[in-house]
């Protein structure tokens, strides 16, 4: 089962090599990321409605080799915990769950629980790096 990681400790598993993978939708990416993520949406947003990407696994393992070190994280949490389930049955066995992901788990009362990535600090980009957009990354398959 896939490791729980906070912002800081993923922030120093990609110092060490590891790659970061968001799950959120394109707009939800390209509003703001960590620095050198990877976006390959486990859900796109159409018509207002969050429906699956039917080739999220497909373009995972076109990209990604199964000892690929990868963080994953979305927005609270839901679709990475998500994510992972299908990357650790597709036999991914070095995956980390960053909990909070980028903005932070929230209780019901919209208190932070768990701070996301840009609460803690950590470095946040707009641009994707070279390659590692959804629409780089699916046409590789």
């Amino acid at each position: 089962m896939a490791k729980q990681v906070s912002p800081a400790e993923a922030a120093a598993l990609i110092s060490q090599g590891w790659k970061y993978l968001d799950v959120r939708s394109i707009p939800e990416f390209e509003q703001g990321h960590p620095e050198g993520a990877a976006n390959v949406p486990i859900l796109h947003s159409q018509a207002g409605r969050m429906i699956p990407n039917a080739e999220f696994q497909q373009v995972i393992e076109t990209n990604f080799p199964k000892e690929a070190k990868l963080v994953v994280g979305c927005k609270m949490s839901g679709r990475s915990a998500q994510a992972v389930a299908v990357l650790e049955a597709a036999g991914y066995n070095n995956v980390a769950h960053m909990r909070g992901g980028f903005s932070g788990e929230r209780d019901m009362y919209g208190r932070v629980s768990a701070p996301g990535w840009a609460e803690s600090g950590l470095p946040v980009a707009t641009q994707a790096a070279p390659g590692a957009s959804y629409a780089e990354l699916a046409q590789k398959k």
